[in-house]
């Protein structure tokens, strides 16, 4: 036995395997991790630190997190309205 990964844990990309490079990824050029961090900061500063009364969060930071990471993932290349749409649909 070798030291050798197996195919589907390696990141090169490969078109006989199913391997998987996030610099190959449209989701995660660097135009898209920016749009992702801007979105996730946006949320985090209006949502991240409410708190209920009892002092627990109001929302979770699965939300937070998913809701930055769908809204890139559609394409938005600008945060204008991610408020509103983590309200609509994560809220």
């Amino acid at each position: 036995m070798g030291t050798e990964l197996p195919m589907h844990m390696t990141t090169q990309k490969n078109c006989d395997s199913n391997t998987f490079d996030m610099n190959d990824d449209w989701r995660y050029n660097e135009q898209k991790m920016e749009t992702r961090r801007q979105a996730y900061s946006i949320l985090l500063k209006r949502f991240g630190s409410e708190l209920d009364k009892d002092g627990a969060p109001l929302y979770n930071m699965k939300a937070i997190t998913e809701c930055a990471h769908d809204w890139v993932s559609q394409g938005n290349v600008r945060c204008d309205g991610i408020v509103a749409y983590f309200k609509a649909y994560y809220a």
